[in-house]
């Protein structure tokens, strides 16, 4: 005769399953909000920011960076081309209000050349910008590889409102 109660098997109560499930919806729909209004990954896809970024690398984005804790120069942002709506990632080198010009292929943010280690300046032929104020509000961009990138040199400086976010880990 058994003396103990007889095993059944384990079975879990509809409450746990659904529970379970609860809780798995609940991480699906946290990971979705975090995807749209965080962060977010993309792919380099072009040499523009070489060194500091090559294509086809994996970059993630911070998207509430320009809302939470604003855009300076050095960070590396991500935003809409003004050209042809394509995903572009450059580096802020000027904010509203600083001078911005180019000189024998040599930046000048308010009438001095940033430490730019980042930047092979003997590979660049004596690009020359004119002297310029950024409008307050907007930003000027340049992409690392000053030779092969169309920035803000070409297309002018951009509204911070059309910046998409913050490239993680790439900036100052």
């Amino acid at each position: 005769m058994p003396t103990g109660a007889a095993q059944r098997p384990s079975v879990s109560s509809p409450r746990k399953r659904r529970g379970r499930a609860g809780l798995v919806l609940l991480g699906l729909a946290s990971l979705l909000a975090i995807r749209i209004w965080v962060m977010e990954p993309a792919v380099v896809d072009s040499d523009s920011m070489e060194p500091t970024l090559h294509p086809g690398s994996l970059v993630f984005v911070f998207k509430a960076a320009p809302q939470l804790s604003g855009i300076h120069p050095g960070d590396v942002v991500v935003f809409q081309s003004p050209q042809d709506n394509s995903m572009m990632i450059k580096r802020v080198v000027a904010v509203g209000n600083q001078t911005v010009e180019v000189r024998d292929a040599v930046l000048y943010v308010d009438g001095f050349a940033p430490d730019e280690p980042f930047v092979d300046h003997e590979s660049i032929d004596g690009t020359h910008f004119s002297l310029r104020r950024i409008p307050p509000g907007e930003v000027f961009v340049m992409g690392d590889n000053r030779e092969r990138s169309i920035d803000s040199r070409d297309f002018g400086t951009l509204p911070l409102s059309s910046l998409q976010g913050l490239v993680l880990g790439a900036g100052r």
